[in-house]
């Protein structure tokens, strides 16, 4: 059990590490006039998505091998499931992110910079609803 704890929390770290750049890269994108500095913002958007998005999956696989070591506890565990809702919400923002890849790299995005500043601190606000669940097991 303690192997799928330390390899749940590793690959939490490495997929909330792209969750944190990629938002960034495309503010980056959005506040640049320079068509090459775009384009080669699309480029790391596109590649550093790619390179995240087997860490959501690791993520979910090892979590879920957690919770079967007692599913029956964590059924019954009212901060678990509010733990599963944040992990689902983060789940539709990484696709949605996946989204704006593919709209900035077919240069048809329209969102401004400050939308994507806003947009860039949503994963943090889940990262710390999520540890203080999981610490404190409040209910």
């Amino acid at each position: 059990m303690l192997w799928l704890r330390a390899l749940h929390i590793i690959f939490v770290v490495c997929w909330f590490a792209g969750l944190f750049y990629l938002p960034r890269i495309f503010v980056y994108y959005a506040a640049s006039e320079h068509p090459e500095t775009r384009a080669q913002l699309a480029v790391m958007s596109r590649r550093l998505y790619r390179f995240v998005t087997p860490f959501m999956a690791l993520t979910i696989f090892f979590g879920v091998g957690l919770l079967s070591t007692n599913f029956g506890y964590y059924l019954q565990a009212p901060w678990m499931w509010l733990k599963l809702g944040g992990v689902t919400f983060l789940v539709v923002y990484h696709f949605q992110c996946g989204r704006y890849v593919k709209a900035i790299n077919d240069d048809r995005d329209d969102h401004s910079h400050v939308f994507y500043r806003f947009f860039n601190e949503v994963p943090v606000l889940f990262l710390f609803a999520i540890v203080f669940l999981v610490v404190l097991k409040p209910f």
